[in-house]
């Protein structure tokens, strides 16, 4: 380890890693000496992000792997095969996730959607960390970066799938981490607010399509209920990530870490 490459030799396994803040992770973990697994579904967009990484932070290694983070066979090879690679896991960051049916009432959210919301954002994130931790407590130590928000932070109107899911990531983070405290293994959520991205463009499009709104309307609706008034970029959540899997951050477990403008306060 060195102060130009804190992650020197270590072994990051990111979750939704072709795309959005999983790749930003990634680039930053690789960026700091880190070899990187990417996982995900998309086997073309990894393997680019994966050839791109290893152009751009030569003297370091990354492995693509699809995975689906909420079938256990699928994790638990994907760990596997990691260990193999890189002779262990020391870092993951749990990325992938999705939002769920929009500003639809609980009375009107679909049971199945329901489901499918907690299958995606809490089972996906519960089995990497699941197949994860026996690595990390064979290397003595680790970091586990869960993706949170600040939906999980208050109750979120006309999002109760979404809400939930992410109440019970935090929930998870925080049993983890007095789990795995013994074993030197830190847990922290990272929290964002509205981050700008293709995924918030999606959520401001169909918000703005059920309540009769011009998109700049509903932008500018989320950015008031900040005290900067703007919105989060990738690279911020991405920076706060890149944190807490560092040494400066070894005393820091079972916490959540809001990027968010300025909206929970």
């Amino acid at each position: 380890m060195t102060r130009d490459l804190p992650l020197a030799d270590k072994v990051a396994v990111v979750t939704g890693a072709a795309k959005g803040i999983g790749a930003i992770a990634a680039d930053f973990l690789a960026q700091d000496g880190a070899h990187v697994a990417l996982a995900g579904r998309d086997e073309a967009a990894l393997a680019a992000k994966a050839t791109a990484l290893d152009e751009k932070y030569p003297g370091r290694q990354s492995l693509p792997v699809r995975c689906d983070v909420t079938d256990e066979e699928q994790v638990a090879a994907m760990m596997a095969a990691v260990a193999a690679r890189f002779g262990g896991v020391d870092i993951l960051v749990n990325t992938a996730g999705g939002t769920g049916p929009i500003e639809t009432p609980a009375h009107s959210y679909p049971a199945e959607e329901f489901r499918k919301i907690l299958e995606l954002n809490v089972i996906g994130t519960f089995l990497p960390c699941k197949h994860a931790i026996p690595h990390m407590i064979a290397r003595g130590g680790g970091r586990i970066v869960n993706l949170a928000g600040t939906s999980g932070l208050r109750g979120y109107r006309n999002r109760s799938g979404y809400s939930s899911s992410k109440w019970a990531v935090r929930g998870l983070t925080r049993t983890l981490a007095l789990e795995l405290g013994p074993h030197d293994i830190t847990v922290n959520t990272v929290c964002p607010n509205v981050t700008n991205g293709a995924r918030m463009d999606r959520i401001v499009a169909e918000k703005a399509r059920k309540l009769g709104k011009a998109p700049e309307e509903v932008y500018a609706d989320f950015a008031a209920q900040t005290a900067l008034g703007r919105f989060v970029e990738e690279t911020d959540v991405g920076e706060a990530v890149r944190f807490l899997v560092s040494p400066a951050a070894r005393n820091i477990t079972g916490h959540d870490i809001p990027v968010d403008a300025g909206w929970d306060v």
